[in-house]
């Protein structure tokens, strides 16, 4: 639909939704909902659904930098190439790519990409999407992903629920996706139960947790929308922030 401004015809701006939390906290379940809900609207807009997966760093590249152990931390994010997607994404431009992340390989695949072509709603679910910082160095100021949102959700839960889910998910992914031998995690298949909680409890202690508590969880009262998850994984308490 083209608006009308000052006399003149332009599309209207693609409306931009952030989507954070915790891994394992139902992110990418809760923004495919959503994309289903918001493109059955009477008006049908184009809804199209980008996760900052697609712009963590090749794994060739983190393990250069030594941040094979902090995938999923801030720095292990191309924030150039998202930026610049968030950017051309407001300004209507056609036909954009975006690297594909395979999570049986645990890596970026080279030479795939998705398109993004003109939404007319943009939800981008991550991590860390709804962080800010400090200006630069130079005292400039700073340009963040969550400045291009309009509408932004934080999908909450308890700590302790969150470790649980993500050890749950662990065990699960060893029955299935780690049974195959190019998996990247297929070393794991072969532990007991007992040991394959022990790691995955683990690896939430050294990682998962640390990024929680030190990069995610901090950007959760920015969040216009919080929506706080019980142990059954459903949606008990819907906190809306007034302007």
């Amino acid at each position: 639909m083209t608006n009308l401004f000052l006399g003149k015809a332009h599309e209207p701006v693609p409306f931009i939704i952030g989507l954070a939390g915790s891994v394992a906290v139902g992110k990418s379940t809760t923004a495919r909902i959503l994309t289903e809900l918001l493109s059955r609207w009477p008006s049908h807009p184009k809804v199209e659904l980008v996760a900052t997966d697609g712009f963590l760093y090749p794994n060739t590249v983190l393990a250069e930098r030594g941040l094979m152990d902090r995938k999923g931390f801030p720095e292990s994010y191309d924030l150039r190439a998202l930026l610049r997607l968030l950017a051309d994404v407001k300004g209507g431009r056609p036909g954009l790519r975006i690297p594909v992340y395979d999570h049986h390989a645990y890596d970026i695949v080279p030479g795939r990409y998705r398109s993004v072509d003109q939404p007319d709603i943009l939800i981008v679910e991550g991590l860390n999407v709804l962080q800010a910082g400090k200006p630069s160095p130079a005292g400039s100021p700073r340009l963040f992903v969550s400045d291009f949102f309009d509408f932004t959700i934080y999908l909450d839960a308890d700590e302790a629920v969150i470790r649980q889910w993500y050890i749950e998910r662990f065990l699960d992914l060893r029955r299935t996706a780690f049974q195959d031998p190019r998996a990247y995690f297929h070393r794991y298949c072969r532990l007991t139960d007992a040991e394959a909680a022990r790691t995955a409890q683990g690896i939430w202690e050294r990682i998962n947790m640390v990024n929680l508590r030190d990069n995610i969880l901090p950007t959760r009262s920015r969040a216009r929308l919080i929506l706080r998850k019980r142990e059954d994984h459903a949606i008990d308490q819907v906190w809306l922030r007034k302007l």
